[in-house]
């Protein structure tokens, strides 16, 4: 149960509230009725996509303030810029590093389990008007393209376009201008930090629809693409799967344990918002309350604002596993050839097609047209064969992404002498009780 406390903070009540109170409980039970009513009754599942469309549009709609704010008040308040622009190479250094351990892993688990091997699909038989559409945004694609939409045409187009790097961009550069302002800032950084807090009670509001959005989100999904899906291709689903499943325990609980935490406690402090990931297939919805849990949880606020919106372009580790393992297993499919050196050149492709993708539902597939539009090799109309289960195979790719970004924010942190160790182990220890402070 949810408390707003006179300065603003939401008190996660649990240990006092019944479980059925407890809002992981509550989305977990949307989730699941969503599920039973989406296999039951498909048509009324698939009706029930405003519901879940609803939710993600609320939250949306505070996403860009909730970042500028917070990126602006933590540079603002450092004392030194040259420590910014040192927590955004680290951050960056740190994601490089890890998407391609992604890329690389989707590669070697795709050779070894081969799932595709047998099935002799012709691409001629597939509908490509089914992908066309994808094919065609995935035009956009281009390393340079993407480098200059960073950029946002005017100061407003930042926040109404819903490209978060944009607004990360603006506030960055905002963030350094107030904090040169010197003395003279201090009002407006006062004022800048008022309104996070009125932000932050704004998400507490609309979290307490969640279970009534997953519920919805889930019974569209179940409902129009049904359970037959996930048969026809369940071998590869269940690869794909297992393989994020193995980069979050042994790779995210590798680089955990180095950096002196258990990524099975971090997970289950942040196991209402994995929930929420899993039930709307997305993480972005997320994203004002994973910035405040961190911030919960003891991670500086400057490291928060800068890690985690980057994280959410740059970070993208099960996508990237998405993307190496998709592109192979359509090659398998379609009696498709793939060279070592062809397969090195796909893992080169994706480091710089991943970075289109943005943290939303769809997104993978967009970006895999363009990968297999750039390396020229396995049919782009091949995609037609994964269509029915992209919604299935995003839930993972958003958790993967998720994860990964949670725990690159701990060790940055951590990196930085920023993370007050005590706050840290007490909200991993005793998640029920942790108060997210904005």
């Amino acid at each position: 149960m949810s408390t707003i406390t006179n300065d603003g903070a939401t008190r996660l009540d649990a240990v006092a509230a019944p479980w059925h109170a407890r809002l992981y409980v509550q989305v977990l039970i949307g989730i699941a009725l969503g599920a039973l009513v989406g296999y039951l009754w498909p048509d009324v599942g698939a009706a029930l996509k405003p519901l879940g469309d609803a939710l993600i549009k609320m939250i949306k709609m505070a996403i860009a303030p909730i970042v500028f704010l917070t990126v602006v008040h933590g540079i603002a308040s450092l004392g030194d810029m040259r420590k910014a622009g040192r927590i955004g190479l680290k951050t960056v250094i740190y994601f490089e590093v890890a998407t391609t351990a992604a890329l690389i892993l989707g590669l070697v688990v795709i050779n070894l389990t081969r799932p595709g091997v047998g099935m002799h699909v012709s691409p001629a038989s597939l509908d490509s008007r089914l992908v066309a559409s994808y094919v065609t945004q995935s035009h956009d694609q281009s390393v340079v393209g993407f480098l200059m939409n960073v950029i946002p045409s005017t100061v407003g187009g930042a926040f109404t376009s819903g490209d978060t790097l944009q607004v990360l961009f603006f506030a960055v550069l905002f963030g350094i201008a107030l904090q040169r302002f010197g003395e003279n800032g201090k009002p407006v950084l006062q004022a800048i930090e008022r309104l996070s807090k009125i932000l932050f009670i704004l998400i507490g509001m609309i979290m307490r629809i969640a279970p009534i959005g997953a519920f919805g989100a889930m019974a569209f999904t179940i409902g129009k693409y049904g359970a037959g899906s996930i048969l026809v291709l369940s071998h590869f689903m269940l690869v794909f799967y297992l393989t994020c499943l193995l980069f979050i325990i042994v790779g995210l609980g590798i680089v955990s344990r180095l950096a002196g935490f258990s990524i099975f406690k971090l997970i289950r402090y942040l196991r209402e918002e994995l929930l929420l990931v899993l039930g709307l297939s997305g993480s972005e919805s997320v994203m004002p309350r994973f910035i405040d849990k961190m911030k919960a949880a003891g991670c500086a606020e400057s490291t928060v604002g800068l890690v985690i919106p980057t994280g959410y372009t740059f970070n993208l580790d099960g996508t990237c596993i998405y993307l190496t393992m998709a592109a192979v297993f359509l090659a398998q499919a379609t009696d498709t050839p793939m060279s070592l050196v062809q397969q090195i050149g796909l893992v080169v492709v994706c480091l710089l097609t991943s970075k289109g993708a943005a943290a939303i539902p769809g997104s993978g597939f967009i970006v895999l047209a363009a990968t297999l539009g750039s390396i020229g090799h396995v049919p782009v109309a091949s995609i037609a064969l994964l269509l029915g289960i992209d919604r299935f195979m995003s839930e993972a790719r958003a958790l993967t992404n998720f994860i990964g970004t949670a725990v690159a924010t701990v060790v940055v942190s951590r990196w930085e002498g920023d993370l007050d160790r005590a706050q840290f182990v007490r909200a991993l220890d005793n998640p029920d009780a942790a108060t997210l402070s904005s």
